[in-house]
């Protein structure tokens, strides 16, 4: 049976000062409508049921995400209890899925992407689960068709095309993966026809991605097994705590998708951003004739290319600006150039050096 397993555990620091510690950019509502997190439980609409959605995260934000999304069992909202990476965060979950359905399929998906429609993710999802029930040691992730050279995205490149795949979607042998590339690499990836970003997004057998990680990653596996065996014990918590907390963090990507020997990719028929700064939300909300992405009350003079993100009843103005992000908030205010948007972290880094809790 397939289980939905929503990793939402970042803190978003280049959404600063939007993104806080204590609400993060997965529990805002950064496009308008809904928080990205409702959004991405929404998209899975009936694929999926809410008793077999989880949602990993931070401790300090599952009382938040239960108050977002009524709809999931408050025992399928777990808390990590610190920050290790995604391959514990998805160790874990496959534990709590493999405990309560031992034959289960898990679609992984971060609680931060822009994706539509969403039946053309259902379907995507459909297509990579058909192609784990078809041969149980494949590992399928999604390809995102690359429209523009991006230095900030990994890239997946494919082999050999599929022939057992369900209709809808193609998919290919994975060849390799490679990390973030400089300028003219990722114009060669883009020029070749043979590459994807990788989205990050995964569908495996609960006990297929166990197994991975047992054999590439010996001793993080036996603290998840730990764990796991604790599952529905009184002392679950404590050695939830101890276990989680002794385990050396790594990403799912090194850990075992760069390793495993089966892994297909299929190409996502659906558009997507993973809205990892505020440049991602120009891409998604658009640009006025000047190339300004304006939310909220803005009045500019002779202002281009650039992000204004404020509230209705605060006025920021601008004159004479080109390629900078302006976001105000209440306590704090940014004034960015786009391109050194990276840097953000870089802030957010000095105000904890500062000890100016206040604005993180």
């Amino acid at each position: 049976m397939l289980h939905a397993v929503i990793m939402a555990g970042g803190f978003g620091t280049r959404f600063w000062p939007l993104s806080r510690t204590a609400m993060p950019k997965q529990l805002l509502d950064l496009t308008g409508g809904r928080t990205m997190i409702q959004a991405t439980t929404d998209r899975l609409g009936e694929l999926v049921a809410p008793d077999r959605t989880f949602v990993v995260t931070n401790r300090q934000f599952v009382e938040h995400i239960a108050k977002q999304l009524p709809q999931v069992p408050r025992q399928n909202i777990v808390g990590e209890p610190c920050k290790r990476d995604t391959a514990p965060c998805v160790a874990l979950a496959a534990h709590l899925v493999s405990h309560a359905d031992p034959d289960a399929v898990m679609a992984v998906m971060p609680a931060d992407h822009l994706i539509s429609p969403p039946e053309k993710f259902r379907q995507a999802i459909a297509t990579a689960s058909a192609l784990v029930e078809a041969d149980a040691e494949r590992i399928v992730t999604f390809g995102i068709k690359p429209t523009f050279p991006a230095e900030t995205f990994g890239y997946i490149e494919r082999g050999q095309k599929l022939g057992d795949q369900a209709a809808g979607a193609a998919a290919y042998q994975v060849v390799r993966f490679r990390e973030k590339p400089k300028r003219e690499q990722a114009e060669q990836f883009l020029a070749t026809g043979n590459f994807y970003w990788n989205s990050g997004i995964f569908v495996w057998k609960a006990k297929t991605v166990l197994s991975a990680l047992a054999a590439h990653e010996p001793q993080m596996s036996a603290h998840l097994a730990a764990i796991g065996g604790a599952i529905g014990r009184p002392e679950y918590a404590e050695v939830l705590e101890r276990e989680f907390t002794a385990i050396e963090g790594k990403s799912i990507d090194y850990a075992v998708m760069e390793r495993h020997a089966n892994v297909a990719v299929v190409e996502a028929p659906f558009s997507w951003d993973d809205v990892g700064s505020w440049q991602s939300l120009a891409r998604t909300l658009g640009s006025d004739a000047e190339g300004n992405t304006i939310v909220g009350r803005h009045l500019g003079l002779r202002t281009t290319n650039t992000i204004i993100r404020t509230t209705p009843d605060h006025l920021v103005a601008t004159l004479g600006l080109s390629d900078v992000i302006v976001v105000h908030t209440p306590d704090a205010t940014l004034v960015a150039s786009k391109h050194d948007e990276e840097a953000i972290r870089e802030l957010v880094k000095e105000l904890e050096k500062r000890g100016w809790k206040e604005h993180l």
